[in-house]
């Protein structure tokens, strides 16, 4: 019988804490404030509460499955194979893409402190080690994973809750004046500034992708889910309002917001503090990136919509192939550079997994109610609904080129379907 160390609730808790809060949370507060002045506090509210709605969506179907996949087997179990599959596609690809992502985001970020990791091939040595070196502790097993997850995502907290611990004394009520960048509202400010801080939200969904490296997921899944959406909530808005209330009208045009507010109320060695909670959040969502992504085609090929052998597991009970083939295709994306482009998809993409699971929640109600569900969304089919048209209306605020790369995503893994569901058949006739 096999034996493995499995992720507790905390831990649970940190990987989707770690998973959420990444370069984003460095990045976040001037943007926001450059379209929408102090009202970027209330945006981000906006945000949460769509967040949460989604949440509870994924807490619900989350609690039905035990199994890897997330929203693949979600939407697999209430639409059929090919959704599910398209879905679980874009899982997989979306999360390589960020990975190699947030890979040579952490090159970009070392080289402030060390000149020589912005570029060339000390660059791409530092991301070689990154990727291929979280990738062997991914294989050693789940436990070497789960201590590294836990001591970095705590360690990346730290200097956040410094920063809002002590920033919150050098408020200022002059700061949050005028609410709106020069007194005015720019047509189609809010709409954009919500698609940009959602951004800053993604990853909650990944949670439940690996649900069989967890302790009792149906009841683990649900209740961290939720607990790490309202943490992360209340850390934007607080980084956002001290930002905002030390900084006032000059944190639009920072380029390093949360250093040069921190540098305002503390000093020099307040910039070096954040600098130093940028790289380790940095490597920390490195950290969830390798864990979780590899999953996304483990529940693919365990139903044998992919090769089948991507869900061989090591001696160590982790999936060898599958983390593999997430390193192979995550490392020459991340060296060539040219997926700037393509990392612009992800939010977009994303809801690719986001409007099937809330749909999901109303069809697997009636269509599997033999199913146990250890959370419930509250008020009926009203908040997957609701999610739904809010989502929809967010899309609409992204750029013609990023919903055609996100079609372009979908559109890739048709003939990926097809040809596996081929072979089956081939199987099945030779057989």
């Amino acid at each position: 019988m096999e034996h493995r160390k499995k992720l507790g609730f905390w831990s649970i808790v940190l990987l989707g804490i770690n998973g959420i809060i990444g370069s984003g949370i460095f990045l976040l507060p001037n943007q926001a404030a450059a379209l929408m002045g102090p009202l970027s506090i209330a945006v981000i509210l906006f945000d949460a509460i769509l967040v949460l709605s989604l949440t509870l969506c994924f807490a619900e179907a989350g609690g039905m499955f035990r199994k890897n996949g997330g929203p693949y087997v979600y939407s697999r179990e209430a639409f059929g194979s090919f959704i599910g599959f398209e879905v679980g596609f874009m899982k997989w690809a979306i999360g390589i893409i960020a990975w190699a992502a947030m890979a040579a985001a952490f090159s970009t970020a070392l080289g402030v402190v060390w000149e020589p990791a912005k570029e060339g091939i000390v660059k791409n040595i530092v991301v070689t080690v990154i990727i291929v070196w979280l990738g062997a502790i991914n294989y050693l097993g789940v436990s070497v994973s789960k201590l590294l997850n836990n001591v970095i995502t705590i360690a990346k907290l730290v200097p956040l809750l410094l920063f809002v611990a002590v920033g919150i004394f050098f408020i200022h009520g002059n700061s949050f004046t005028p609410v709106l960048p020069h007194g005015t509202y720019k047509h189609g400010a809010f709409g954009a500034a919500a698609l940009l801080i959602f951004y800053a939200f993604t990853g909650f969904e990944s949670l439940a992708v690996a649900a069989e490296d967890m302790k009792n997921p149906e009841k683990n899944i649900p209740k961290a889910i939720i607990m790490v959406i309202f943490i992360c909530s209340l850390f934007y808005v607080l980084i956002q309002t001290v930002a905002e209330g030390t900084l006032g009208p000059k944190l639009a045009v920072s380029q390093a917001p949360l250093a040069q507010a921190t540098q305002h109320f503390i000093g020099h060695a307040g910039a070096t503090i954040i600098l130093a909670g940028t790289l380790i959040s940095i490597a920390g969502i490195n950290i969830a990136a390798s864990f979780i992504t590899p999953r996304s085609a483990v529940a693919l090929a365990n139903d044998g919509l992919i090769p089948s052998f991507l869900a061989k597991n090591s001696r160590f009970g982790t999936p060898a192939w599958a983390i593999f083939f997430t390193v192979l295709f995550a490392l020459p994306l991340a060296l060539s550079g040219s997926f700037a482009q393509l990392a612009a998809i992800s939010v977009v993409s994303r809801f690719a997994q986001y409007l099937p699971t809330c749909l999901s929640i109303i069809v697997l109600r009636k269509k599997r109610s033999d199913l146990t569900r250890t959370f419930k969304v509250p008020f009926g089919p009203v908040i997957p609904i609701l999610a739904v048209i809010v989502s929809i209306w967010l899309l609409t605020q992204a750029s013609t080129q990023q919903l055609i790369w996100g079609l372009c995503g979908l559109a890739a893994g048709i003939p990926v379907y097809f040809l596996m569901k081929l072979t089956r058949m081939k199987k099945k006739m030779a057989d």
